[in-house]
C-alpha cells in the first residue's frame, strides 16, 4: 500500500518527489513500527523465568567509602523502549573499575546482561538509550569495584508498563 501511495506522490508532482511528502512517510512508517534501533535488555522468555526467592530492592545507608550506584532513569513505570541511566561514583580518590562492573535480571536462573550493556558502559555510568524491555516488574542488580578494591552493589525495579 506504502509503495502505491509513492508511486502515486510520484505521478502527481511530475516524477519527481517533493521532499515534505516523504518526511510524512517515513514519519509515519516509524511510528507504527517497533524502533529497529532498540537493543534488547530483556528477552520475552527470559521475563517468563521464575523470580528469586527473597530478593528486594537495596539501598545503601551510612557513610561508606564504597563506590555508589545511581539509577538516574527511567522513571517508574513506563513503557518500553527506556533509556538506562546508570551513575556511578568512586569516593576517596579511586576510580571505578569498568571491567568489574557486572548488571544481573535476577530470575531463576540469574540472567548476565552485562555483554548486552557493554557498550554503553562507561567509568561515569551506563547510558542505554534504547533498552528494550518487556512488560512487567523486574529486578535488576549492578555490582561493581574501585580501583581501591571496595565493593558497590544494589538492587533497583524496573517497572514497564503494558
Amino acid at each position: 500500500m506504502m509503495v502505491a501511495n509513492l508511486q502515486r506522490a510520484r505521478v502527481k508532482t511530475s516524477g519527481r518527489l517533493r521532499l515534505p511528502g516523504v518526511v510524512v512517510l517515513v514519519a509515519i512508517t516509524l511510528l507504527g513500527l517497533d524502533p529497529a534501533w532498540a537493543t534488547r535488555l530483556i528477552s520475552d522468555d527470559e521475563a517468563k523465568l521464575p523470580p528469586p526467592k527473597g530478593a528486594v530492592v537495596a539501598d545503601r545507608r551510612g557513610i561508606l567509602r564504597s563506590p555508589k550506584i545511581e539509577v538516574i532513569s527511567p522513571a517508574q513505570p513506563t513503557r518500553s523502549p527506556v533509556h538506562l541511566q546508570l551513575k556511578f561514583e568512586a569516593f576517596g580518590g579511586a576510580r571505578i573499575d569498568v571491567d568489574s562492573v557486572k548488571i544481573t535480571f535476577l530470575r531463576t536462573p540469574n540472567v548476565d546482561l552485562t555483554p548486552r550493556v557493554k557498550a554503553y558502559l562507561q567509568p561515569s555510568g551506563v547510558d542505554m538509550p534504547d533498552a528494550e524491555v518487556p512488560s512487567g516488574d523486574f529486578l535488576v542488580r549492578v555490582d561493581l569495584k574501585d580501583s581501591d578494591g571496595r565493593i558497590g552493589s544494589t538492587i533497583f525495579a524496573l517497572k514497564i508498563a503494558p
